[in-house]
């Protein structure tokens, strides 16, 4: 695909600042060439404006103003925002192609819209429904019942367990499992016995779900995706969770039952969850950070320990393990300078 600057201002909004020009592709700033429109969103990033041959650039006024660029521009305050509506110009998803394939099975009492796709070996239990311009690629599973918006894509090999619900505009990537048994297990004094879980998952509309990710199902009561909400590639969603509207959960994270993240939160990579906690809306969460207790106030929180090397790290472990002792004796410290003082502080009787 092929636009001019002129195109893209006309679909997208911004200010062209001059000459318009053809761009084919989008680039890298340091690596972009003729044809291509890259984007600069920091100024710290200022000097691959000396070398860079693309052909036109998208950056904020203020940026443009400092830097002095004078090739081809787009102007608009969010360039990121921005080359990333560019990248879906040139990179639409791909419509779906009505009709079912003659591998796919499909069960009785299905309601499949004509418009859908519906792609090889797939398999459909009983009763399932599918809106329009869906997307239902070779491989996927969707067990019976299972509810399904319009325009949603499920890519290879994702499996939609029974009874879940799946609201429009929904992605689902390779390999991810919505639906499967939350652990809930109850101790028998001699063996562990497994407790039917009853709960749907309900993924609302616009919502973005990685690969090999897992969302299980609630034991009584729904697990829930709320509108907008993008979570990343191997995350664990126990039973019972909810995630707020328009909360990103980076890859890794693992948050255990019963816990509420609230709205606008992110989740850095490999943090993680205890359950049963609540968090609260616009809270930020940095990589590899425990969550052990809930968050009533929104901020930016952290419990990563700094890296460091070996060396450094086992001498601060050995002091860690005696910390407890080391807080008592500083108390016993505390109370015998206090005596100390009280005793030689002057008596006005």
């Amino acid at each position: 695909m092929a636009y001019t600057l002129s195109e893209i201002v006309a679909r997208l909004g911004g200010e062209l600042r001059g000459d318009d020009c053809l761009v084919e592709r989008l680039a890298p700033l340091e690596d972009a060439k003729t044809g291509e429109i890259s984007f600069l969103a920091s100024a710290k990033f200022r000097r691959q404006l000396e070398t860079t041959a693309a052909s036109a650039l998208i950056m904020s006024p203020k940026l443009a103003e400092e830097t002095g660029y004078g090739g081809p521009l787009i102007l608009t305050d969010d360039p990121y925002l921005y080359f990333a509506r560019v990248a879906t110009l040139f990179h639409p998803a791909p419509p779906a192609r009505p009709g079912i394939h003659a591998s796919a099975v499909v069960g009785e009492g299905c309601r499949i819209d004509a418009s859908s796709e519906i792609g090889a070996n797939v398999s459909i239990g009983r009763d399932v429904t599918i809106g329009q311009r869906c997307r239902i690629l070779p491989g996927v599973v969707i067990g019976d019942g299972v509810v399904i918006g319009d325009e949603v894509t499920l890519h290879p090999n994702v499996t939609v367990y029974h009874g879940c619900l799946i609201g429009s505009r929904v992605g689902i990537h390779s390999g991810t499992v919505i639906g499967a048994d939350g652990f809930g297990l109850a101790w028998a004094r001699d063996h562990w016995f497994k407790i039917p879980q009853t709960g749907r998952v309900v993924i609302e509309d616009d919502v973005e779900i990685g690969a090999n990710t897992t969302v299980d199902r609630g034991a009584m009561a729904d697990t829930i995706i709320r509108r907008g909400a993008k979570i990343d590639n191997l995350v664990q969603i126990a039973h019972n969770v909810q995630i707020g509207e328009h909360t990103a959960i980076a890859g890794c994270v693992g948050i255990a039952g019963s816990t509420k993240i609230g709205a606008y939160c992110t989740v850095g990579g490999a943090a993680m969850f205890v359950g049963h906690i609540e968090v609260t809306d616009r809270t930020h969460i940095g990589g590899g950070t425990l969550v052990s207790k809930s968050i009533k106030k929104p901020d930016n929180y952290a419990s990563s320990y700094p890296l460091s090397t070996m060396k450094e790290w086992l001498p601060n472990a050995v002091h860690l393990r005696h910390l407890d002792d080391l807080v008592k004796r500083v108390k016993e410290l505390e109370r015998e300078i206090k005596n100390l003082k009280d005793s030689k502080e002057p008596n006005n009787d």
